[in-house]
């Protein structure tokens, strides 16, 4: 008779009770942890291949979990969208307590829930795939290739617009490198994450086949994995080569100033005057074709301002055949503010009938109060809290024989909307933008990963609309984006001026033909032809 091993000894029950809620708590801090791991994945970092491991682990405990409530999917998809949020937009701590006057303790809490509420979406995701899973009784490929992915880029797509949308950090953002960037202008962003959620989910395949030698044949377990996997990486390297759009008209010089304002004096009294002066000198220092400013570089409304300031601004540029991009905010009457951009140049006109451009897409809390929130945004003493929208279609800005479009701070997150604007022009006949123009001010975040992220957000936009993008920010990046998404860039946190020709391009990607339109189509088609497969199984049995 042998004697029993120490683990076939019975454990007592305070220790099989400290096991069990150490499970519990691995149960809950793994899906954090992985989620976390992504912001490694995006600038300044990019280490892109980190989204498509944790995203792969993901799928994987859905895949191997076929008995697992719906429920029980829900919590690790919301815990693992929290820790990748947490970790992601963490910055805003500093602009609503280092800058907005908040408590520590409650801008914590709102960095906290804003998390947990960004985390519901990739929740949504994994819940609904375990549901339709035992609905449809899915096989594992059909569920890692087709309903993963899916539902995963509807996720990421809803997330975009949903209460105005928060789109920051998706999926395919990491992906302005390497093999999946050519992806970007025939789908955009939401299509790029659905191409890395299919190579996840061939990941997930192959882990589950290595693992459980039972569940598929080995062409399943591992070729077809593998071949899945290098074939979209290779179909994105393979696109990189196809230019989509072409050079248009004669390259213009530049001049995109950052003036590097620390945020806590930007709207101070004792700094107005001398911002004003630092911005008229580094304006008038030089000419160039186009000449920008940061978002609210000029921080007080034209009447507020010197009688004759905007004049001796717009003298210049007339006098000099310079085009001048500033950033200043607008009001059209009592309580009505926009945050905007006025265009001065030879032919434009003079400071009283300059261009106009006025922000469309408001950043929730910041731009705009949602209803019921003004205690809220009391709190944080943001001025001008309460802007009103620009129309959602605007017309470019005429810079010799290249048309600039603008946008603000915010706005590049949203490419659907860009790509809506030169949709719309190329329809009417109009002219269309041949270079896109980000005026920012993120000083708001400090010295953190804010400011590399939003760059990053910026070269998505070069690459789904082929079209280059420049930057004129307060504390960075002030950068040249060229289509490819390549860069040049102001050290941050530096007064300088970022001078250059860039080279305007017309043309149509297909994701300014069709938008998003082609990823929620292609989402809903693999959601049916999972259905189908079910059905036609259904019937044979």
């Amino acid at each position: 008779m042998t004697s029993p091993s120490p683990q076939d000894l019975p454990l007592p029950r305070g220790a099989t009770a400290a096991r069990g809620r150490l499970g519990t708590a691995l149960a809950l801090l793994l899906p954090v942890a992985a989620g976390a791991i992504n912001v490694f994945a995006f600038a300044p970092f990019k280490l892109w291949p980190l989204q498509v491991l944790a995203l792969a682990w993901l799928f994987h405990g859905v895949l191997a979990q076929p008995q697992a409530s719906t429920g029980r999917h829900f919590v690790r998809g919301w815990l693992y969208g929290f820790g990748w949020a947490a970790a992601g937009v963490h910055w805003l701590y500093i602009s609503m307590h280092d800058y907005g006057g908040m408590p520590g303790w409650m801008a914590a809490l709102a960095v906290g829930l804003l998390a947990l509420y960004l985390g519901l979406y990739a929740g949504a995701a994994t819940a609904f795939a375990g549901w339709l899973r035992h609905r449809w009784s899915s096989s594992p490929l059909v569920l890692a290739l087709f309903m993963l992915p899916a539902l995963w880029a509807l996720s990421e797509w809803a997330r975009g617009w949903v209460f105005t949308g928060f789109p920051w950090l998706i999926s395919g953002y990491a992906h302005t490198v390497g093999p999946l960037a050519g992806f970007a202008p025939v789908g955009g962003v939401y299509f790029v994450g659905w191409i890395a959620a299919l190579i996840a989910g061939s990941l997930a395949l192959l882990w589950m086949g290595l693992v459980r030698k039972g569940v598929a044949g080995t062409g399943q377990r591992i070729v077809l994995p593998l071949c899945a996997a290098a074939l979209l990486c290779a179909g994105g390297v393979a696109l990189r080569l196809v230019h989509w759009t072409t050079p248009q008209g004669q390259p213009i010089t530049v001049r995109l100033l950052q003036g590097n304002i620390p945020q806590e004096m930007k709207f101070s009294n004792d700094a107005l005057v001398s911002t004003l002066g630092m911005y008229e000198q580094m304006i008038s220092a030089a000419p160039a074709d186009l000449i920008a400013t940061p978002e609210t570089a000029i921080p007080l409304l034209p009447q507020q301002l010197p009688p004759d300031y905007l004049e001796r601004i717009a003298r210049f540029a007339q006098n000099s055949g310079s085009h001048l991009a500033l950033g200043i905010p607008l009001s059209d009457g009592p309580q009505l503010y926009a945050n905007s951009v006025l265009g001065f140049g030879p032919g434009v006109g003079s400071a009283l009938m300059p261009y106009r451009y006025d922000k469309h897409h408001l950043v929730p809390f910041g731009e705009f109060i949602p209803p019921g929130f003004r205690w809220f945004v009391d709190l944080m003493h943001i001025p001008l809290g309460d802007m009103t929208r620009g129309a959602p279609v605007q017309s470019p800005f005429g810079v010799k024989d290249q048309w600039v479009l603008p946008n603000i701070c915010y706005e590049d997150l949203f490419g659907e909307e860009i790509a809506g604007q030169l949709r719309d022009a190329y329809r009417a006949g109009q002219p269309q933008a041949s270079l896109l123009l980000n005026l920012s001010n993120i000083a708001w975040f400090g010295n953190s990963i804010a400011l590399p992220q939003h760059l990053q957000i910026s070269q998505m936009r070069t690459l789904e609309t082929g079209r280059p993008m420049l930057r004129a920010t307060n504390t960075g990046a002030t950068a040249v984006i060229l289509p490819g998404g390549a860069v040049s860039e102001l050290p941050p946190y530096t007064r300088g001026v970022l001078s250059g020709q860039v080279q305007g391009y017309g043309g149509q990607t297909p994701y300014i033909l069709l938008g998003n339109k082609l990823i929620v189509g292609l989402a809903l088609l693999m959601l049916l032809l999972a259905w189908g497969r079910n059905k036609a199984a259904r019937i044979r049995h």
